[in-house]
């Protein structure tokens, strides 16, 4: 990154003081030790924290949540702990993978995993089976304390949605944005990245039922004015704060019709809890 603040930087170094002063730290990676993160960080793909944490805790319960223990472990042994997780046998293939480089390259030793280079690091981790570029950023970032920023599918469109980033953007091009134009510090890294994604992790209980039905509005930004959105309820962002409702898609059942319930999701996260703090970074 250049050693001047470029006014990329600071628009990024905005939202993040922005979104930090509205939900506060996160405390994410929720692990007692660098393995367990790891563990967790290849359970939960495609799957809720919420499971992710009764398989660790089958683990714990089992007294297998080693890499010894874990590489000693027949796999169908494995896939019935971790069952709560989903996909629970390829996941055991998954960690099975892991735990057999970890053992049979670096003699079962994290540290000596972690003292290489990132370059080289993240080499290793990707030509592990199972482990993508999402989870081996996250395993950089969380568990080896790398200054590599990790992208994921909130990350991508609140910066979508933001103006930041195009529609359909592609992995590395969305990670350049930050690591181009942000220092390399691994506490920034660790929690913007955790910031970009506090709905979510929200109980659906503690929406209120009424407040979500009026965010999930279909009427394009300009069609109506900003105090008749306010009053329904609905945020009132102007046309140029570069956001696409079109990527939700149309309403199922034609005109007044419901949307699906991934799409009610979205539009929840991005109308109002997570969109209003970002759009705030940008216009004061």
């Amino acid at each position: 990154m250049a050693s001047s603040q470029t006014p990329l930087t600071q628009r990024l170094l905005d939202i993040y003081q922005r979104l930090l002063a509205r939900y506060g730290p996160q405390h994410w990676w929720p692990a007692e030790t660098p393995f367990e993160m790891i563990v967790g960080a290849i359970l939960t793909q495609a799957v809720t924290w919420k499971n992710v944490e009764q398989a660790i805790a089958n683990l714990k319960a089992a007294g297998v949540l080693s890499p010894e223990a874990i590489h000693a472990l027949p796999e169908e042994e494995l896939a019935a702990l971790i069952r709560p997780a989903g996909y629970f046998n390829a996941k055991a293939r998954k960690l099975k993978a892991f735990v057999a480089v970890l053992m049979e390259r670096h003699g079962g030793d994290l540290d000596a995993f972690f003292s290489q280079d990132l370059a080289s690091l993240r080499a290793e981790l990707l030509a592990i089976h199972g482990i993508g570029p999402e989870t081996a950023d996250a395993i950089l970032l969380y568990a080896a304390h790398k200054p590599i920023f990790m992208i994921d599918a909130y990350t991508v469109r609140l910066f979508t949605r933001l103006g930041l980033a195009r529609e359909g953007i592609r992995y590395p091009e969305i990670q350049r944005l930050f690591m181009e134009h942000l220092p390399p510090d691994v506490p920034l890294f660790q929690e913007y990245h955790a910031l970009s994604w506090p709905m979510p992790r929200r109980s659906a209980a503690s929406v209120n039922p009424a407040a979500r039905s009026a965010l999930c509005w279909r009427s394009a930004p300009s069609a109506r004015s900003g105090s008749a959105r306010r009053e329904s309820g609905q945020p009132a962002f102007p046309t140029s704060f570069g956001y696409n409702e079109s990527a939700w898609g149309p309403a199922r059942g034609g005109k007044g019709g419901a949307m699906d319930k991934q799409r009610a999701r979205e539009a929840f996260f991005i109308s109002k809890e997570t969109f209003e703090p970002a759009y705030l970074a940008l216009h004061r």
